[in-house]
């Protein structure tokens, strides 16, 4: 029991200074974390919402390390015996510290992305700086971590050495590391210039690989298709630098959808024509911009009428498409089935 209070006497060893250092922090940290919390029940603010759903756990580490760091390097500069302690509450400093920043930059980007609208029917920027804010937070969690490492390595004499011999003989292996991290390096400087170029972006209707379906995912070094039966088609991301492929809504999400008509050569054109408008007025999957029913080709045994219509957006392009045909073939089925291809046979005697 004697042993047990000459550890605790704070003359003699940092232990109940520690202790008392952590114990405040801990309590500064929770009266912080629920005036958060409070303000974020209360008000609708998008910063203090954010900072409550992804600060507070990290909260409960910075606030006590600090102080605790801030005792040990005070004491030690007393008691050299104890140099361990603020080697030691440093490095975790340094770690959490290193937590606390990718935190503050995952609610950046929640702010930021919060400010898009996706609602909207032309919804092209939004998705446009989504993709960027996407990358951007990648590359820079990347980089706060490499830096954290590095403070980490060179806060210690003994680590520092090696690190000074490894800079030292960086030449000698930078040609070897180039080679072999040679395809890691073109897929991320791949995935720089397509987040600033953009040839792609989040929810884009792309045609890849013979395949029809949107943008889900772009991440460093590869990138997922959502292909419209649910499949998912995964693709290194140097694909779409190095490859041709159709992006539908590169620089809008309206489309123009097509419905084809092989039709006798009795058609009345005209009447097509305009039942055809007819049938996009009673639609909202038309956007109103435009539309034409032409005769796009013939051949011997009939003609080729094609229905051009304008929708906001891919996937109602495709339902419009296959609304107009629908109602095309009842309406010519009931006003004019002669219309519809036959062939003709011609018996010689």
């Amino acid at each position: 029991m004697n042993y047990f209070f000459e550890l605790l006497n704070y003359k003699n060893t940092p232990w109940l200074i520690l202790f008392l250092a952590g114990v405040i922090g801990f309590i500064i940290s929770i009266v912080v974390i629920k005036l958060i919390k409070l303000t974020a029940s209360k008000k609708d603010w998008v910063v203090v919402r954010a900072v409550s759903q992804n600060l507070t756990n990290v909260l409960c580490f910075f606030v006590p390390l600090v102080l605790i760091t801030t005792v040990t390097k005070t004491y030690s500069l007393s008691h050299p015996d104890y140099e361990w302690t603020h080697a030691i509450s440093k490095t975790m400093l340094i770690a959490v510290t290193t937590w606390l920043m990718t935190r503050i930059v995952i609610i950046i980007e929640k702010i930021l992305i919060e400010q898009l609208d996706f609602e909207t029917e032309d919804n092209n920027y939004a998705r446009r700086m989504f993709t960027k804010i996407k990358f951007i937070k990648r590359i820079i969690i990347i980089l706060i971590i490499l830096i954290g490492v590095s403070i980490l390595l060179l806060s210690f004499d003994s680590v520092r050495q090696y690190g000074i011999g490894i800079l030292t003989s960086a030449g000698i292996f930078s040609v070897i590391i180039g080679f072999a991290a040679q395809k890691s390096l073109g897929n991320l400087l791949a995935g720089i210039q397509i987040a600033f170029t953009q040839p792609i972006k989040i929810d884009d209707v792309v045609i890849v690989e013979g395949e029809w379906g949107r943008i889900e995912e772009i991440n460093l070094t590869y990138v997922v298709v959502n292909i419209w039966d649910l499949r998912r088609l995964v693709l290194p991301i140097t694909y779409f630098i190095e490859k041709p492929f159709q992006n539908w809504t590169r620089n809008e999400s309206n489309l123009i959808g097509t419905a084809f008509f092989n039709l006798n050569y009795n058609t009345p054109v005209d009447k097509l024509r305009t039942k055809l408008e007819e049938i996009l007025l009673s639609t909202p999957l038309w956007d109103g911009r435009s539309f034409a029913l032409q005769v796009t080709d013939t051949n011997a045994q009939w003609m080729v009428v094609r229905a051009i219509m304008s929708a906001r957006s891919s996937s109602q392009a495709f339902d419009l498409r296959c609304y107009v045909r629908e109602k095309m073939i009842e309406y010519i089925i009931q006003e004019f089935p002669d219309a519809l291809p036959s062939f003709r046979v011609e018996e010689k005697g």
